[in-house]
């Protein structure tokens, strides 16, 4: 997913996706390269979210939790 896609997705500038992704992989907790995105580390990049994090997870697994197969959260 380009940064582009993502920034658009967001509703943000690219340049904040840039960002935001160059501090998180400077973390050691994603490994971001052309287009692909590698979770490195999930407690980390948990510690780092913010605290809203868990509302929007409870709120989509409330609402379209039944329609898409559960995975380890």
């Amino acid at each position: 997913m380009t940064h582009d896609r993502i920034s658009n997705v967001l509703g943000v500038r690219r340049e904040s996706v840039s960002a935001a992704a160059a501090q998180l992989q400077d973390q050691g907790l994603i490994k971001y390269t052309r287009g692909k995105i590698e979770l490195l580390d999930r407690k980390g990049l948990l510690a780092v979210a913010c605290e809203c994090y868990e509302v929007v997870k409870n709120q989509y697994e409330r609402i379209l939790g039944k329609y898409i197969s559960q995975h380890d959260s």
